[in-house]
């Protein structure tokens, strides 16, 4: 454990010290924890690579103030510090598009009447028609309530992960989780009207 602090401690300072070699060397290891983060709380309207670029850029600038914590590996704050950034992306999407019934292509709409039935029996058809519906609901949403959800049920993280990521309590993660499934069904309801009229 203690040689492979030493071994971060050695690649921060070389970094710092503005080694190119090594900064490279940190950004190709981080780079599958990173993109994974950002491919999981992607604004509608940015490219993937944009924002990682983004995560990277934060994290040499901020490099300076990471202090190592034993037990908390540096991977922990890089996610947390991509996390953010992510949430910070969302917010800056000062308005969300309104989706209506008639953009949802057939296969979207019976996942939408699915999703709204509680039917046990999903349609038929391509998975990705239910990636597309659950990724315009999401749209609806806030920022927030689109990372919980994200985080919770799409990856699948526990509460505790959630927390560690976010910074928000394990209580308040659970709150928002059910606050934000609440709203997402609303939307889905709304949307479903929306076709109604």
């Amino acid at each position: 454990m203690r040689e492979a602090l030493t071994d971060l401690e050695s690649e921060l300072e070389r970094v710092q010290d503005g080694d190119e070699t090594a900064a490279q060397a940190m950004v190709v290891r981080l780079n599958p924890l990173v993109m994974k983060i950002v491919r999981a709380n992607l604004p509608r309207r940015m490219a993937v690579e944009d924002l990682a670029q983004e995560v990277f850029a934060r994290l040499f600038e901020r490099l300076s103030r990471y202090e190592t914590r034993h037990g908390i590996p540096f991977e922990h704050w890089v996610s947390r510090l991509a996390v953010r950034t992510c949430l910070d992306a969302l917010r800056s999407e000062r308005r969300r598009p309104e989706v209506r019934l008639s953009d949802l292509s057939e296969g979207e709409g019976d996942w939408l009447e699915y999703l709204l039935s509680g039917s046990e029996e999903p349609p038929p058809g391509d998975a990705s028609d239910a990636r597309a519906t659950v990724e315009r609901l999401l749209a609806m949403l806030s920022p927030e309530d689109r990372l919980v959800i994200s985080l919770l049920d799409l990856e699948e993280k526990s509460a505790a992960e959630v927390s560690t990521l976010t910074g928000w309590s394990r209580v308040g993660v659970r709150v928002r989780a059910f606050r934000a499934r609440a709203r997402l069904r609303k939307a889905a309801e709304t949307l479903n009207e929306r076709g109604e009229r």
